[in-house]
């Protein structure tokens, strides 16, 4: 086995943290993200506050480290520095006289106040209030008396300082107590102007209090997920290691199964594996050498799935494997041309040239959602399912979109589906709620980010597409393809009516004129030929004339206007002319289109 490892991964997010500090951009650091994970110290992978410590372990910094419910936590040699400091400043003195004047009269005084910084120290375990005041004034004691500059890490800093609702009015005291100590620390202009350095490390920004998280003075650095080269580091580094066992190489992914040079079999892995934190890819891998057995990439895609799913939440995505492909979709001959010609060709392209994604447009019952589950089949890429974003708790639907980003932006290549999804996203105007305006922006800015563009694809379904922000149906999105499904007509409209009678084991085979001239009516939706040919398929009918009856005895739902509400707008919003009915539409007839959708909006129709 060839232990070569692989270049070390370079943390750009550590890079621009250590730049802030050095220049004094900010003495207050939000660092969320991925700070749950694993990462690569030069030795070993540690959690994320062990790794900041080694990294920013410098001449000239003392570092403290504070978590809920712990002590603080520093080296002895900087437990020592720190208490002198404090008696030192207690009492008005220099550091460096301390020791003459302990040797006089004062020197019971100068015990009293180390007394005092030990009795703080105990007391800051368990009681966050205190911590949070005591390290404060260590700043200000920095500040007075310290040559050394501070860095503190405050871990959990969401649950130290909550978001909830942003209502102060339904804080609890000490809550309260702490966003304030909080708030006057780094609204200090001592403080902000200072040398030391706050860094609250929280999964988001928007978890922690309002009148904290939004201070001009405080800026964030985002951990991102890890990319390709750092899991093939992890990989080729974990293999290395003299008590670790070998990783079984998937067959199905392994370049040459039986090669010793196993780094293009690692990079395979590496490569399925986008999406998986660390930590998790850590399961994965030790899961494989202990049982000695190869993993398959089902496997693999099931692990990345399951961890995905897992941060986010099963009721807000869900991963899709559509089975059916283009061949199997009954008529739409010429959608299907232009998506086969088109459309996929494009939507494959890994650069600026790709399309984003496109809106699909249609009344209820068009059949949208099974021609697009066929084209996500087509692409063979992980297909997401978006299936609420919104969040019943206050601020949870921003972790869960920069969950969400953090995900897309791993994978290599993903499709994100989103059925209804006029009621997904809502709109920016002055009615929506500020969390959906929020939200909504977010997603929109996410469909044009140039860094996911040829990553992510769009498919967003909706038989409401006026209800979609007008900001998503723009060009540079999901405007720059609008796709109307209609209900099938001509050849189309005869071969659902074959598709449809096939159960009937040919007893209908000629009725396939009358039934597409008076049998049923001329807007019968794909959804409407499903039903019958369910409803054949039990009750297979012995004669034309029971086939005859049970076709006559099906009545359409009251939902006509509605449905030819919902075509007018897929018409006057598409995109293409040669998905239109007729390619060659004059502006008249779009005119008259928007007239008659007035008119159904006057009869309360949306």
């Amino acid at each position: 086995m060839n232990s070569k490892i692989s270049e070390a991964p370079k943390y750009e997010f550590f890079s621009r943290l250590a730049r802030i500090i050095n220049s004094g951009q900010a003495r207050s650091i939000v660092v969320s993200g991925n700070v749950n994970d694993l990462f690569f110290d030069g030795d070993g992978y540690v959690p994320l506050v062990p790794f900041l410590l080694k990294k920013t372990g410098v001449g000239g910094l003392i570092q403290v480290v504070y978590e809920l419910n712990g002590p603080v936590r520093l080296s002895e040699t900087d437990r020592v520095k720190l208490r002198e400091a404090w008696a030192a400043w207690k009492l008005g003195m220099d550091t460096g006289s301390l020791a003459i004047r302990e040797m006089g009269h004062e020197s019971s005084k100068i015990d009293l106040r180390r007394r005092e910084f030990d009795q703080y120290m105990r007391d800051a375990i368990g009681n966050a209030t205190q911590a949070l005041e005591f390290l404060r004034q260590l700043s200000i004691c920095s500040r007075a008396t310290l040559r050394e500059n501070l860095l503190i890490f405050i871990e959990a800093a969401d649950m130290l300082l909550p978001a909830g609702d942003g209502n102060i009015a339904r804080m609890n005291d000490a809550q309260l107590r702490r966003v304030a100590i909080v708030t006057d620390w780094f609204s200090d202009p001592e403080f902000f102007s200072g040398r030391d350095t706050v860094c609250l490390v929280a999964e988001s920004r928007s978890q922690i209090h309002p009148r904290i998280s939004r201070l001009p003075q405080v800026l964030s650095v985002d951990v991102p997920a890890p990319d390709l080269n750092t899991r093939l580091h992890f990989l080729t580094w974990h293999n290395a290691q003299p008590t670790s066992q070998a990783i079984p190489v998937p067959e199905d992914l392994a370049s040459q199964p039986s090669s010793e040079n196993d780094s293009h079999d690692l990079a395979a892995i590496a490569d399925a594996t986008a999406g998986l934190s660390i930590h998790a890819l850590r399961q994965l891998v030790l899961a494989a050498a202990y049982n000695r057995l190869p993993i398959s990439r089902d496997e693999v895609v099931l692990q990345v799935e399951q961890f995905i799913q897992t941060q986010l939440g099963e009721d807000v995505v869900e991963f899709k494997k559509p089975t059916h492909t283009l061949k199997d979709v009954i008529g739409a001959t010429r959608l299907k041309r232009f998506l086969g010609e088109y459309m996929l060709p494009r939507l494959r392209l890994s650069d600026d040239s790709a399309l984003p994604g496109a809106a699909v447009a249609g009344p209820i019952g068009g059949g949208k959602t099974f021609i697009f589950e066929a084209v996500a089949a087509e692409l063979d890429m992980p297909v997401l399912v978006l299936k609420s974003i919104r969040s019943q708790w206050f601020g949870q639907t921003d972790v869960i979109f920069e969950r969400l980003k953090r995900v897309l932006t791993a994978l290599e290549k993903v499709v994100i589906f989103v059925d209804e999804a006029d009621t997904q996203f809502g709109g920016v105007g002055e009615g929506a709620h500020e969390t959906e305006r929020r939200l909504t922006g977010k997603i929109q800015g996410m469909m044009s980010d140039p860094a996911l563009r040829g990553k992510v694809v769009w498919l967003l379904m909706t038989a409401r597409i006026h209800l979609l922000s007008p900001d998503i149906r723009r060009p540079g999105r999901v405007g720059d393809l609008i796709v109307p499904v209609l209900d099938p007509t001509g050849q189309d409209r005869r071969d659902f009516i074959t598709w449809m009678l096939k159960p009937t084991a040919g007893i209908g085979h000629e009725l396939i004129d009358w039934l597409d001239t008076e049998g049923l009516p001329l807007e019968f939706s794909a959804a409407g030929f499903a039903a019958l040919r369910s409803q054949l398929k039990a009750i297979p009918p012995q004669s034309e004339f029971e086939l005859k009856e049970a076709i006559g005895d099906f009545i359409q739902p009251a939902i006509g206007l509605t449905r030819r509400y919902q075509t007018l707008q897929a018409l006057v919003n598409c995109t293409r002319r040669s998905l239109l009915p007729d390619p060659n539409v004059s502006e008249e007839q779009r005119a008259q289109w928007e007239q008659e959708i007035s008119l159904l909006e006057a009869q309360g129709i949306r």
